[in-house]
């Protein structure tokens, strides 16, 4: 896969992304869970089980696409 974003400098994880589909795949997912706040009258419990699936998806999908990977990383060039 390609690179979507940018490894952090400090810590573990990613930054902000540094190609149009991680900036689609960002502001598609704060959409889609902006969208399914209007479950919570519902249930709440569907409203959970969607953000924590959503979630952990938009999670693995970044994981995959930052360059280098995710590692701890102390402000050394790679």
């Amino acid at each position: 896969m390609a690179d979507w974003f940018e490894p952090k400098k400090y810590g573990y994880g990613a930054g902000l992304p540094i190609a149009r589909q991680g900036w689609v795949l960002t502001i598609g997912y704060v959409a889609v869970i902006l969208l399914t706040s209007f479950l919570i009258p519902l249930s709440l419990s569907l409203y959970l089980a969607l953000v924590f699936t959503l979630t952990g998806l938009y999670l693995l999908i970044v994981s995959k696409t930052t360059r280098g990977g995710w590692r701890w990383r102390k402000g050394e060039k790679d």
